[in-house]
């Protein structure tokens, strides 16, 4: 099995503004018990005994995106029975992107690019990361990633959807990966609803895939009922061959154990999904290689 969706972070090694803001509510709630190092051992020792064997690491809010990505090689580089890929923090309308993207591209474990587009309706309305889809040089950005073969993990919520498949259209070479299954934050009947046509618009683009990561961040008291109408959107839509799962982890530790949280995306989907929802998706799309020690 194959995580697509991790975070490490050593305190001493990168800076991290949101892990050293003591008090500070986030919209996944308070990160206080995540407030300390999350490194690879603590994390293999909780992935391993699930049966994972490789994962994907995503930028975390690093102060210095390239400080981090050196620190995720250098993880990679010490862990080499471990397939452990990354996605790093890139400004895609930055007005040196190619000297970023040549800089990130030097380290061997860099599979692609994220910049948050949208994380929730209140924190969104505070940082304004929802102007991006405003820049025409972010579709540049996303066309010049794709031309290099970075794939763009894709985070915004339900809302932005149809606005963001409209700019992702222009970048057919560019493979996406939507994090979070889109950020469903109303979790009614008639949010999921709303949820799920709105997701149509990002389905129906050949490029993106989904993955089943992140639910626990909009509902912390969760049963695994809680899941199934999302998981079933999402295999309906995009098809086992384009969903994988992620763990977000250690933020999803907020919430659940890592146990408990695979074998609830386990029982959800269907086992003949199994192979390809845990573990070819993700090694296609980040190709993900077995380690052989």
């Amino acid at each position: 099995m194959i995580d697509a969706h991790h975070h490490l972070w050593d305190l001493s090694a990168v800076y991290y503004p949101w892990l050293m803001a003591r008090g500070v509510e986030r919209f996944f709630g308070d990160p206080a018990p995540i407030q300390r190092d999350y490194l690879i051992n603590e994390f293999r020792s909780e992935a391993t005994a699930e049966g994972i064997g490789a994962s994907v690491h995503i930028q975390v809010g690093a102060e210095n995106s390239m400080a981090e990505a050196r620190w995720v090689q250098s993880v990679a580089d010490a862990n080499s029975d471990w397939a452990l890929k990354q996605v790093v923090f890139v400004d895609l309308t930055a007005s040196d992107l190619d000297a970023q993207l040549d800089s990130i591209q030097s380290l061997p474990s860099v599979a692609g690019v994220r910049q948050i587009v949208g994380r929730a309706p209140g924190e969104d309305a505070l940082t304004g990361t929802n102007t991006l889809l405003d820049n025409p040089a972010f579709v540049a950005g996303l066309q010049n990633a794709g031309r290099r073969g970075l794939s763009f993990d894709l985070q915004l919520i339900p809302e932005l959807m149809e606005k963001t498949a409209n700019l992702l259209a222009l970048a057919p070479d560019t493979a996406v990966a939507l994090c979070h299954a889109g950020s469903p934050h109303d979790r009614s009947g008639d949010g999921l609803t709303r949820w799920a046509g709105e997701l149509r618009a990002l389905s129906n683009l050949p490029q993106v895939r989904c993955k089943l990561s992140g639910l626990g961040m909009f509902n912390h008291n969760w049963e695994p009922e809680d899941f199934c109408r999302i998981v079933e959107t999402c295999l309906d839509q995009f098809g086992p061959n384009r969903v994988m799962f992620g763990s977000n982890f250690p933020v999803d530790k907020l919430y659940s154990n890592y146990a408990t949280l695979a074998q609830t995306y386990r029982n959800l989907v269907p086992r003949e999904m199994h192979q390809a929802v845990f573990n070819d998706t993700a090694a296609d799309f980040y190709s993900i290689f077995p380690v052989h020690v």
